[in-house]
């Protein structure tokens, strides 16, 4: 089965677009590794508390098959991290696939693999005007599935979100 990072910000990730995907992901067989900027303990919005196993600088493209971006707006600030840009446009050219959820796909838009692509985000006029600057084609779909990468919209799209990941790794 597939080794699978899941990006959170530090604080004020969206709690259900972590826990749903996480669960049904490992029901799946596959296996889940945390990251976020450093290695203290990351906090989501409703309080979900976790300790990240690596900070992104750490994570490796070649290791892990499958990177998630958690939204929710600790992820305006994450889209920001060159240590996370670089990592998804070195998984991306690689072929891995790579995912985001509500705001995570900003930092898909960041890293350049959104582009020529057709895509969903949160539905805010900035990050929806970011993510057509950058090349890519928006979808008012919850979750758009395109080439090696899957989006979704927000936290109702998490258990949907999470089934087009476990058939795209399928």
């Amino acid at each position: 089965m597939s080794k699978i990072l899941m990006i959170v910000s530090q604080r004020d990730f969206r709690d259900e677009e972590f826990l749903v995907p996480k669960e049904m992901l490992l029901a799946s067989g596959h296996s889940i590794k945390v990251a976020s900027v450093n290695r203290t303990s990351a906090k989501g919005v409703k309080g979900t508390m976790l300790t990240p196993d690596m900070a992104i600088h750490e994570a490796s493209a070649d290791f892990f098959d499958c990177f998630v971006v958690i939204g929710g707006p600790g992820s305006y600030g994450l889209a920001e991290n060159k240590d996370l840009q670089r990592l998804l446009a070195k998984a991306d050219s690689m072929g891995k696939t790579v995912c985001g959820i509500c705001v995570g796909p900003l930092s898909l838009v960041k890293a350049g693999v959104l582009k020529n692509k057709e895509a969903t985000i949160f539905p805010d006029m900035a990050i929806i005007r970011e993510l057509r600057e950058s090349g890519a084609q928006y979808s008012l779909k919850h979750v758009v599935v395109y080439g090696n990468t899957v989006t979704a919209d927000g936290p109702a799209a998490a258990e949907a979100f999470a089934k087009a990941i476990i058939t795209a790794l399928a």
